[in-house]
């Protein structure tokens, strides 16, 4: 067999979940609550399952997760969208940015992507036939300087370039996007006819009293735009793999072509479910605050370390270095943290396509006080 990605191996969160497994260590690598998700919307399922909301939704979604969908966006934004013609309901996010890949992409093209980079993308463009076109952010803000990236970002558009991949907030390094990043970005986009893949499913996690700056807020913009969101990020249930994409109509129809004939579906009961949960707007609303508390109380926990942070204000995700512990390789490290320390978390390098190592590793704090307290401790005694 020709390998469709011959050169991607195994996910680093595979990889470090395996190893924590193995050596019975705190998991802070992959990105998951360790805290049980909401006692309501679980008896919303059991309640939709016991109605008889077990076969096939519609392929779009069911019409009234949907619909809801809709009214969240009008109020947390002022933005109106079509719940028949711009909503498709996916299996995660993830399946949402990939099915965005996969409707635009034509062998050859190329795509810009900010790096440090979830590890999805990457390997979404090259199975469809992409090239990746990787600008790096700045270290160690990882923001994107644009007197500087604006002209690498426009020496990096050529006549192939199909579009430009942005992530806020952001993930690994927990950066949200200003509305100056977007402008700048819309004037980019416009300016050379090219499509967005905007990744917003951390769109409740933001902190410090930022806001987070969705593209539907801007039309002009938004006409040529895919955004993806997450259920599991915003309900603390990445298992059940549900997520979305808002799109215009026009490009929609093509999305659409390409998901009936992939997932077709999602699973119904869960839909039902949250559309009915969707009414508690605290739920959605209070996140941010919980989140932020978690991300603190981490901060304090390691403030007398030699981990030096490197502040996210969005995502359940917070870097640190180690350059004044160790000079290894951050993959070794990091591998090192799991065997004698007990501690896994993911090294900053698996987000570049070319293992960028500014000896960085991330950390995830979506964890209860114990686990935060147990893997505190732990790494405490690295030196």
């Amino acid at each position: 067999m020709q390998s469709k990605l011959p050169n991607i191996g195994t996910s680093i969160f595979t990889v470090m979940s395996q190893l924590a497994a193995k050596h019975n260590a705190i998991n802070l690598g992959q990105g998951f609550p360790d805290f049980p998700m909401s006692a309501e919307l679980i008896e919303c399922v059991n309640k939709a399952m016991q109605s008889g909301g077990n076969q096939y939704a519609h392929t779009n979604g069911v019409p009234l997760l949907r619909e809801r969908l809709a009214e969240k966006i009008k109020y947390l934004y002022d933005v109106n969208i079509n719940p028949e013609t711009n909503i498709t309901i996916t299996p995660g996010g993830t399946y949402s940015i990939f099915c965005a890949f996969s409707t635009i992409i034509q062998p050859g093209d190329e795509v810009i992507i900010f790096e440090p980079a979830y590890d999805s993308y990457i390997p979404n463009i090259v199975f469809n036939g992409g090239i990746v076109v990787p600008i790096e952010l700045e270290f160690p803000d990882y923001t994107i300087p644009w007197d500087k990236v604006k002209d690498k970002v426009k020496a990096a558009i050529t006549p192939k370039t199909k579009a430009i991949l942005v992530n806020t907030p952001h993930n690994p390094t927990g950066r949200v996007f200003t509305k100056d990043d977007i402008l700048i970005l819309q004037e980019i986009v416009l300016s050379n006819n090219l499509y967005l893949i905007s990744d917003e499913v951390y769109e409740h996690l933001i902190y410090d009293n930022k806001q987070h700056e969705t593209v539907m807020k801007y039309p002009d913009l938004f006409a040529r735009t895919f955004v993806c969101f997450s259920f599991g990020k915003t309900y603390h249930c990445t298992g059940w793999k549900l997520g979305y994409c808002i799109a215009p109509e026009n490009i929609m129809k093509e999305y659409r072509k390409v998901h009936q004939f992939n997932a077709f579906g999602c699973d119904t009961p869960k839909q039902i479910a949250i559309a009915e949960y969707m009414t508690n707007k605290e739920a959605y609303l209070s996140i941010g605050a919980m989140y932020q508390e978690k991300r603190d109380y981490l901060r304090g926990l390691l403030d007398n370390t030699k981990f030096v942070r490197l502040p996210s204000s969005g995502s359940y995700f917070e870097s640190y270095r180690y350059d004044t512990i160790s000079d290894e390789p951050d993959t070794v490290f990091a591998e090192r943290l799991v065997r004698e320390f007990g501690i896994a978390v993911v090294p900053m390098s698996a987000f570049y396509q070319k293992s960028t190592d500014h000896k960085v590793i991330r950390l995830c704090f979506a964890k209860v006080k114990e686990t935060l307290d147990a893997a505190a401790a732990c790494l405490q005694k690295v030196h």
